[in-house]
């Protein structure tokens, strides 16, 4: 069963702007120089494009009367999860941080 104009161009838009976003989310990465710089690229971009590339297979396949719950599933869980895990290792590099000037010596 061929798609619509409009389903057509809404699928491309958006698969576009999800494989622009992972781009730049991984350009973000290798541009930026510190940890917690480095850290937003991949948490907040890249889940906006894996986002975007998600709801244009949920378009598909809810066009073509095929979804099921592992589109919602899978989406719901990179957005979730990524988020979460740049939060962790915010969380790990700070209380490095506060560890290793606790480990000085005061007068060094």
């Amino acid at each position: 069963m061929m798609m619509p104009l409009w389903l057509d161009l809404l699928v491309a838009a958006l698969l576009t702007l999800g494989a622009l976003f992972a781009l730049l989310g991984s350009l973000g990465l290798l541009r930026f120089g510190d940890f917690m710089q480095r850290l937003h690229g991949p948490t907040k971009v890249t889940t906006l494009g894996i986002g975007c590339i998600a709801l244009a297979l949920i378009a598909v396949r809810l066009w073509h009367g095929a979804v099921d719950g592992r589109e919602v599933l899978v989406c719901l869980l990179v957005l979730v999860t990524a988020p979460v895990n740049g939060m962790l290792l915010a969380r790990a590099h700070a209380a490095k941080g506060r560890r290793r000037e606790s480990q000085q010596a005061p007068g060094a």
